[in-house]
Parts: C-alpha cells; sequence; structure tokens
C-alpha cells in the first residue's frame, strides 16, 4: 500500500507539473511541502489538506475544500489522487474548489471522476470541454474513448484510438490503454 501510495504521490507530482507547464495560467508547480492525500490525514469527505508554516515547522490540517483555501495546483493534485484512488466524489470536491477549472487538465479530471462514478453523460460532456480548449489531449481522448466501451460504444472508442494514433502515435501510453480497453484486457474502465 505504501508503494501504490508513493507511486500516486509521484503521478499528482507529474501531473501538478503538467498542469502547471500547461495552456493556461496556473499556481505555482509545486506545493510549498510534500503531497499529502486527504486519505493519508483521515480528513472528512470533502476536506482537503493545507499546509501552513508555524514556527518553522510545516503543519498540515484538514480544511474544507473552498475557493482560494490552497492554490488550485494542490487542490488539482489532492484531487488527482483521490480521483486514482477511487474517491471520485470526494476528488469532485477538490476540483470544484479550484478558482479555475476550464484547463484541459482539470476538465479530463472531472470528466474522469464522474465516469468512474457512474455519470457518463456528464462525463462525456467535461472530455468535450477539454478537447475543444486543446485537440491534443490525448488523456482525454483515452478517458473519452474508455467511457464509449463502457457505455458498449466501441465504434465510438475506436475513432478516439485513430486520434490519438494520429496524434500521439500508436507507442503512447493513451494508445496503448485504450486498446487494452477495446480489446477487453482491462477491467479499470
Amino acid at each position: 500500500m505504501k508503494l501504490i501510495s508513493a507511486s500516486l504521490v509521484a503521478l499528482a507530482f507529474a501531473a501538478n507539473s503538467a498542469f502547471a507547464a500547461g495552456t493556461a495560467p496556473a499556481a505555482p508547480a509545486t506545493p510549498a511541502a510534500p503531497m499529502t492525500a486527504p486519505t493519508q490525514m483521515h480528513c472528512k469527505v470533502g476536506e482537503v489538506v493545507k499546509s501552513i508554516k508555524k514556527k518553522g515547522k510545516i503543519v498540515k490540517s484538514c480544511v474544507k475544500a473552498t475557493a482560494g483555501i490552497i492554490p488550485d495546483s494542490e487542490l488539482y493534485a489532492q484531487g488527482y489522487l483521490l480521483a486514482k484512488t477511487g474517491q471520485y466524489d470526494w476528488a469532485l470536491s477538490a476540483f470544484g474548489a479550484m478558482t479555475n477549472k476550464q484547463t484541459p487538465e482539470t476538465l479530463t479530471m472531472i470528466g474522469y471522476s464522474n465516469r468512474k462514478a457512474g455519470r457518463l453523460e456528464i462525463a462525456v460532456s467535461y472530455y468535450d470541454q477539454a478537447l475543444a480548449m486543446q485537440p491534443d489531449y490525448v488523456k482525454a481522448r483515452e478517458y473519452l474513448g474508455e467511457g464509449y466501451v463502457a457505455a458498449g460504444r466501441v465504434d465510438l472508442a475506436k475513432l478516439q484510438l485513430a486520434e490519438i494514433a494520429k496524434r500521439a502515435g500508436t507507442s503512447s501510453e493513451e494508445y496503448i490503454d485504450l486498446s487494452k480497453a477495446i480489446s477487453g484486457q482491462t477491467d479499470s474502465l
């Protein structure tokens, strides 16, 4: 479990850096302190971890996820961690507290969280918004395709697979993952 948590933290930092380096202006690329998932702090659903400096030490506490409580980059990273560990509605509360949700990365993760929570129609609308902003954002195409597979629309998933091949190649992670989903080699849809 600790290995998985460490891997997810690393993924969150990578996602956080990509988010900050993306097409829309964002909060600082890395949080002030190492990222701690709300679940690690035993926060309640709807809370996020806020780090503050007290007497030269970083003190972390659980606070209600509200706009401006912590930088968007930290809300995104915590929401990402929550989504990737199956806490979809909790992740949505973290994303919802962001002051700027209008980035392809954030819209995609809102879509992902909704899809994984069983709300495919809502998810598709967020993936569509992300792709309208950045048509080459293949992660949104992968997740959209996975949603289509889950809905039994393999034909539409294959269209997304072709778009990923065109934009990122057939050796990209997104192409490989969606190919597996289409061929039924994954159960993580």
